[in-house]
């Protein structure tokens, strides 16, 4: 039994993190979708990426924490990070700028822009 309150402890404290996680990446997406670049590192402006840099570790962090605990858990990785990792790194010439790839996200995760 105890291993069985332990695991619903992580579990739950997985959800937090998770939470956590996705409030933080939405906090980004609102930056971006503001008009600041660099979250998506689609142009190779040292400045840029430098200021996007404490976000992307915070995110780096809280994902390893939540994969970790999804691990211990017997469940799959944790897919909305590795999703917005996939969407970063350099675009073709006619893609959206950031801002605008800001917004889509933070349409599809159901947050406002404001």
């Amino acid at each position: 039994m105890a291993k069985a309150d332990r695991l619903e402890r992580l579990d739950a404290r997985r959800e937090e993190v998770e939470a956590e996680y996705r409030a933080a990446l939405i906090d980004a997406l609102r930056v971006t979708a503001a008009g600041r670049w660099g979250l998506f590192d689609h142009q190779k402006d040292k400045a840029a990426r430098a200021k996007a840099a404490p976000v992307i570790a915070a995110l780096e962090e809280l994902a390893g924490k939540i994969d970790a605990m999804r691990d211990t858990l017997g469940i799959e990785p944790f897919a909305l990070h590795a999703e917005f990792m996939a969407a970063r790194g350099p675009a073709a010439a006619d893609a959206v700028g950031e801002p605008r790839q800001a917004k889509a996200w933070l349409e599809r995760l159901g947050a406002d822009v404001v």
